[in-house]
């Protein structure tokens, strides 16, 4: 890409160099041209002033068809054995002569009745046939500075026409150049990131490949990010259909016998629902949270991992009485801190308590722990339940329920790893929330 755009801008400015070259070279001979001419025509006008053809003076009159654009009118000085021999314009009466150096220039005011300015001027002496000679040659420097405007004008003008040439041509050579990448642009915009679509690896430029690999990888991200969610409503889906079938049911039952047994089963079908419900706005509320807090940067609080894991196993002390379950938990006697969003780790780990007394049978041991080494903090819930109810069992690949999800995606939103493992014996079934020390989320006290 930088030799592709530096052909284009190269290429440009190779054009506009050769057009300012060509453009110079042609001004430059012209108005060496015109110099010369206006020499010659400034020689042929001094000799007419200082070697006449007769001592009588020459007329001025007849000087002024002399003209020529590039003229400059010099005057000379002659002084021999120091006597002014000649004075070709009568220059002395408006020159102050002790002004004038001896040898080398200067610039001298000239002034006489008719006119005022100043005088650039070069000044020679040498011995010549045993004579003191001395040689005084005068400009008139308005003149001259107008000569110089009038040659700076022409050599400006060619710069100025050339603007918009530049202008141009630099401007079409970096939309040129620039067009690889309007091109990856349009790939990017027409990219559906969620119909499969990747872009091709193999650029032909390789500084867009680092480009095109990041944008492959969010696609990939994405798509994986968008199987998750179509496998999630999935297993929503699936969760309602069966208590809400049920209660469809049950209640045209109901309507024709209102049984005890009809009216009991219809509740329960219910409460499931409402309980799939509830863990969809914890879902919800979740998601909210995380967001909320990476967007506002909000800094995390430091928990007690122990201190929440106590509160929740005591507030779930009647269910697991109701339900004929041994609920116990086992934590260090320091505290274990966590930096992360309080009400991120209640729901994971309520949640996962309410796993394993809702899909469990009855008297079986359900143990809470947490644990801190060197290299990670951990809290896990264990049971030895033999085996799942068919509700739980069927909510899931592998026995998961929709709380068992619900968990995996607040563990994302933690920095954490959702783990299961048959835990140690007489376990048979263990579910991890697992923090590695030095990452996001995890620190000691």
């Amino acid at each position: 890409m930088q030799r592709y755009l530096l052909r284009w801008t190269l290429g440009a400015v190779l054009v506009v160099w050769l057009t300012l070259l060509a453009v110079a070279w042609g001004t430059g001979l012209r108005e060496s041209r015109k110099f010369s001419d206006g020499q010659l025509v400034s020689v042929a006008r001094l000799w007419l002033q200082t070697v006449p053809a007769s001592q009588a003076v020459v007329d001025p009159a007849l000087l002024d068809g002399f003209q020529h654009e590039y003229l400059q009118d010099v005057a000379v000085m002659d002084w021999q054995d120091g006597q002014l021999v000649i004075d070709s314009h009568q220059m002395a009466p408006g020159l102050n002569l002790a002004n004038i150096p001896v040898h080398g220039f200067a610039s001298v005011p000239y002034q006489t009745p008719q006119s005022t300015g100043e005088r650039r001027l070069y000044t020679v002496a040498l011995q010549q046939n045993g004579h003191q000679r001395r040689v005084v040659v005068l400009m008139d420097m308005q003149k001259r500075s107008e000569l110089g405007k009038d040659i700076a004008e022409h050599v400006a003008q060619p710069a100025l026409l050339i603007f918009p040439l530049v202008t141009l041509l630099l401007w079409w050579a970096i939309r040129r150049g620039l067009r690889p990448l309007d091109q990856l642009s349009s790939e990017v915009a027409a990219l559906d990131g969620f119909s499969g679509q990747r872009m091709d690896a193999e650029h032909r430029f390789r500084e867009f490949n680092s480009t095109v690999l990041a944008i492959n990888t969010l696609v990939d991200s994405l798509q994986k990010q968008a199987q998750r969610e179509r496998d999630f409503a999935s297993d929503v889906a699936h969760e309602l259909r069966t208590p809400l079938a049920a209660m469809t049911l049950l209640a045209s039952a109901a309507q024709a016998n209102p049984t005890p047994e009809r009216l009991t089963q219809l509740e329960h079908e219910s409460l499931r629902a409402g309980r799939i419900l509830a863990q969809l706005l914890d879902l919800a509320r979740a998601q909210r949270a995380g967001a909320s807090g990476r967007h506002a940067g909000q800094a995390l609080a430091s928990v007690d991992v122990g201190e929440v894991a106590l509160q929740l196993v005591s507030s779930h002390a009647q269910k697991a009485h109701d339900t004929e379950h041994e609920l116990s938990l086992s934590r260090p006697d320091t505290p274990v801190t966590l930096a992360v969003a309080p009400l991120l780790l209640e729901l994971a780990l309520r949640n996962l308590i309410d796993n394993a007394l809702q899909h469990t049978p009855p008297h079986t041991q359900v143990g809470v722990e947490v644990e801190q080494t060197a290299s990670e903090i951990r809290v896990s819930v264990s049971d030895d339940g033999q085996q799942r109810q068919t509700a739980g069992a069927s909510a899931d690949r592998g026995g998961m329920g929709l709380g068992l999800r619900l968990v995996e995606r607040i563990a994302e939103e933690m920095g954490a790893t959702l783990l299961r493992d048959q835990g140690v014996a007489p376990m048979g079934t263990r579910f991890t929330l697992r923090w590695p020390i030095g990452q996001r989320g995890a620190g000691r006290a």
